[in-house]
């Protein structure tokens, strides 16, 4: 049976002879509080300890709910600096290509007017060996003329 605080208060004791409380039921009834009382005590100590662990659950989910925010945290930071070091190389690799498809072009373009003066100058030899060839044929062609004419002497 449950004894409330009202019960407690509300406790009668029959009276012995003599006006006096009969000392059984007494004892009885102070056995009855003391079982009940022993029975709180042990029920608010296991609350207190199941609040202890409760406690110390909600604290070890605060601090690994704490570990978790910074290890993303440090995990952002991470991709954040690996993307910011990704583009500084990809933009050191696009500056080394257009350095370098400069250099090509100002080699091929170099290499176009080397070329370009290289045909002018075999356009001007062939020229001057077409003249001098001309030349030598005509001189030659005289040179046959003349041993073909007879000779007259008169």
């Amino acid at each position: 049976m449950k004894i409330t605080p009202l019960d407690i208060q509300q406790q009668q004791f029959k009276g012995k002879f003599f006006g006096g409380l009969d000392p059984d039921d007494v004892d009885a009834f102070l056995q009855m509080v003391s079982g009940e009382v022993e029975d709180l005590v042990r029920e608010n100590n296991d609350l207190k300890e199941q609040a202890k662990k409760i406690a110390a659950q909600v604290e070890e989910m605060t601090q690994r709910e704490a570990n978790i925010r910074e290890t993303m945290l440090a995990a952002q930071k991470v991709t954040e600096e690996m993307k910011a070091n990704a583009q500084k190389e990809a933009q050191l690799i696009i500056s080394e290509a257009e350095l370098k498809a400069e250099r090509i072009v100002a080699d091929a373009e170099r290499r176009l007017i080397q070329t370009t003066e290289q045909l002018q100058e075999l356009r001007r030899q062939k020229v001057q060996f077409e003249t001098s060839f001309r030349s030598l044929l005509e001189t030659h062609t005289k040179l046959i003329a003349l041993e073909d004419e007879p000779l007259t002497d008169a």
